[in-house]
């Protein structure tokens, strides 16, 4: 097992990190922008260094004064958590270069969509590949995630004018332009299946997650299990999950995910090669701590294959909250937080790195905590939602705890009648 990690990211991953080494009895190593220096993931941890400025590429982006900083501070892994480095090989070969262990497997993107083999490089390519595969099309980062890079593109003109914006957002965000192309399939349904892969040819999947509640491309509400999935479907969509993740030798933790149209047939996107955003609810029905399996899987431990402890027992469902005003197009609302409750009692979690007078930040993500409840049935599970969004208190700037009392009142969430479009054409808000 592994001395001491330096967790290369910032915000909540980092405080669920830093729990997960504490009970592996794992010292634990924080980075932080100038910015980020008073927060909870930087007092948490057994140590901090600083990495730079604010701006992500100075800093969580910054390849260079990461490995630095995890030599100086004698650390002997690290782990990305998700986004920024996350899913950049280059960062990984850094890594091994100097003798550091990364945590997590080799970035893959796979598509199976009739889409690009890879990198579009150019307009001329990606005007060529939109003639060959029929619109609509969507451009998609290569590297990253959360709905950073996207755009849709219904004809030749619009993909003339988002190709270079999804490429200069995918840059900001990951450090990385390179996107590619896919066809785009209108209202589905988007599942994906949690995988766990050691260094020894074992592959399970423990489960299935809902992530059709989104906006811009970012998921905003996910679930576990999926919502009405038949069990054919779901047995099914694990198998090819399973054979995908052998197809190309997965190692440790991974996320297959697939769009699953209205006449239930299911397309394979892409393979994600990290911890998700949305882990805790597979962790609520399944009781795993899929973090710490992610780190003792690294360090040469051995998957339970047998698949006993992979039963789900009830319904879990986490909500995004994010620093926005969905009222105005969820446009992000940095500033102070003057008062910070976060709901409690039975089957309720809530994972943040925020508390009173703590200034969120332009600079990052607009997630400032999650709010994963979990009871015996879905039922059960929104009227528990219903009490935890009630009892969840930020003030001093906007959040979207108030959207998403509004979305579990919908008689459509409530009877599972969900798709990727739900947000814009349910809850009466702009086009996302």
């Amino acid at each position: 097992m592994f001395k001491r990690i330096l967790i290369a990211n910032r915000g909540e991953i980092s405080v669920r990190i830093i729990r997960a080494c504490r009970e592996l009895g794992i010292e634990c190593v924080a980075v932080y922008s100038t910015a980020d220096k008073n927060s909870a993931h930087v007092k948490l941890s057994d140590k901090s260094i600083c990495i730079g400025p604010p701006p992500p590429s100075k800093s969580y982006l910054n390849m260079d004064n990461i490995i630095s900083a995890a030599l100086v501070m004698k650390c002997d892994a690290i782990h990305p958590g998700y986004g920024f480095l996350a899913e950049n090989p280059e960062f990984v070969n850094k890594c091994q270069q100097n003798n550091l262990v990364f945590i997590g497997p080799p970035a893959e993107t796979i598509t199976v969509i009739p889409g690009s083999s890879g990198n579009v490089e150019n307009i001329k390519k990606a005007l060529k590949l939109g003639k060959r595969i029929g619109y609509p099309v969507i451009i998609k980062a290569s590297f990253g995630g959360g709905g950073k890079g996207m755009r849709i593109c219904n004809n030749k003109n619009e993909l003339l004018n988002y190709f270079p914006l999804a490429k200069s957002e995918s840059e900001s965000s990951f450090g990385k332009s390179e996107v590619y192309i896919e066809k785009y399939i209108s209202r589905p349904r988007h599942i994906e299946f949690q995988i766990i892969a050691d260094n020894y040819g074992n592959i399970v999947c423990v489960g299935e997650r809902e992530c059709s509640i989104q906006r811009r491309h970012q998921k905003l509400i996910e679930e576990a299990p999926a919502v009405n999935l038949p069990f054919k479907t779901s047995k099914l969509m694990r198998e090819f999950a399973i054979r995908a993740a052998k197809a190309i030798n997965y190692k440790n933790l991974g996320t297959i995910e697939f769009l699953l149209d209205e006449y239930g047939n299911f397309y394979f996107i892409e393979v994600n090669t990290r911890i998700q955003v949305e882990h805790p609810v597979t962790e609520m029905v399944t009781g795993i701590d899929l973090v710490k399996e992610q780190i003792k899987i690294t360090a040469g431990e051995i998957v339970d294959n047998t698949g006993e402890n992979y039963n789900y027992h009830g319904h879990s469902i986490e909500f995004r909250v994010n620093a926005e005003d969905p009222d105005n197009d969820f446009k992000p609302c940095p500033g102070k937080i003057t008062n910070f409750l976060p709901s409690g009692g039975p089957g309720v979690r809530v994972d943040t790195f925020v508390q009173p007078d703590y200034e969120i930040l332009p600079f990052y993500d607009s997630l400032i905590a999650k709010l994963i409840v979990w009871d015996r049935t879905r039922d059960e599970a929104i009227l528990r939602s219903k009490r935890a969004l009630d009892e969840f208190k930020i003030e001093g700037i906007k959040t979207t705890i108030p959207f998403y009392k509004r979305i579990i009142q919908n008689k459509n969430f409530q009877e599972g009648n969900i798709h990727t479009h739900f947000v814009e054409e349910e809850m009466n808000n702009k086009p996302v």
